[in-house]
């Protein structure tokens, strides 16, 4: 069996930490369908090409959350509401 490492970027952390419990919860059942299946999410063109984006909703709230695979790990990079989402993420990966 492949075992899989799940990184996390600084602002997924952050972002992580603001989430209520029962949130945490949802996110944690959303990243564990994007183990079991990577190529759930859209892959991003141009600028964000390698980048995938998974959408889902906490409540009635939708958010996307950002990742890429970097060789047997998975890599969270961001995760918000789409408002403002990938303005945010372009500078995000621009500065890191």
């Amino acid at each position: 069996m492949i075992t899989v490492k799940i990184l996390q970027s600084r602002s997924f952390q952050n972002k992580v930490k603001k989430l209520r419990k029962k949130e945490k919860l949802a996110l944690d059942a959303e990243i564990n369908t994007i183990v079991g299946n990577p190529s759930l999410g859209v892959e991003k063109k141009g600028d964000l090409r390698g980048i995938f984006i998974h959408k889902f909703k906490i409540k009635a709230i939708l958010y996307l959350v950002s990742y890429r695979l970097k060789d047997e790990n998975l890599e969270l990079i961001m995760l918000g509401p789409h408002e403002n989402y990938y303005r945010d993420l372009k500078n995000y990966l621009k500065n890191s």
